[in-house]
């Protein structure tokens, strides 16, 4: 079975589904269900077509950076390269996948780091080691809970509702300020509640 842990072009497609799956008789007591609905849909080169000012690094401070294997704070944010990136158990292709993630653009944290590899967490608290080529330092983030999110126009009450972002479905973040970020995704654009949305939570999510 061929696999992304470093190299290969990424795919421009429509991905639906699961945002990751499990390799049978590896993830035993590792891996938990990501129980997401099938309708799920991430366009990929939506996101990797938006350059937003929220990048991989930006808010470390100077300090924290110096005492990095990457020269970036960890925890931090980031987000998947590719459309199919393997999870493995250790931090080198000898250890074995335990998932196999199929969003290409899904927000991940980084919790723990070597020179090649990265533990990240997903947002249903797994934690796996991945290549650090299969990271990318544009910021993205997951809508939370079982229903859609409405994006407004501004953080300002009453807003007007620009969109409506899919539960489950990913974004690219553009900034955050006073508990509120603003997302796009699909050509459109709002300010959601920080709260409703995965990968802008302060302190490491798992370990």
């Amino acid at each position: 079975m061929e696999g992304s842990d470093v190299g290969g072009s990424a795919r421009d497609e429509v991905v639906a589904g699961p945002t990751k799956t499990a390799f049978a008789g590896q993830a035993r007591g590792n891996w938990r269900p990501a129980a997401l609905p099938a309708t799920l849909a991430l366009l990929a080169a939506a996101l990797t077509a938006c350059d937003g000012p929220v990048a991989e690094g930006r808010d470390c401070p100077a300090a924290a950076r110096a005492h990095s294997v990457s020269g970036f704070c960890v925890p931090r944010y980031v987000s998947l390269k590719r459309a199919e990136v393997y999870g493995r158990k250790g931090p080198g292709k000898d250890y074995p996948a335990l998932f196999v993630y199929h969003v290409r653009g899904l927000p991940v944290q980084v919790v723990a780091e070597t020179s090649e590899w990265r533990r990240i967490c997903d947002p249903d608290g797994g934690a796996v080691w991945v290549n650090r080529a299969m990271i990318d330092g544009r910021r993205t983030v997951l809508a939370r809970g079982p229903d859609p999110v409405d994006l407004m126009d501004s953080v300002k009450s009453p807003g007007k509702v620009t969109g409506r972002l899919a539960a489950r479905a990913v974004a690219a973040l553009d900034d955050c300020k006073a508990g509120w970020c603003r997302v796009k995704a699909g050509g459109v654009s709002g300010w959601a509640p920080a709260e409703k949305l995965w990968g802008v939570a302060p302190g490491a999510q798992c370990h």
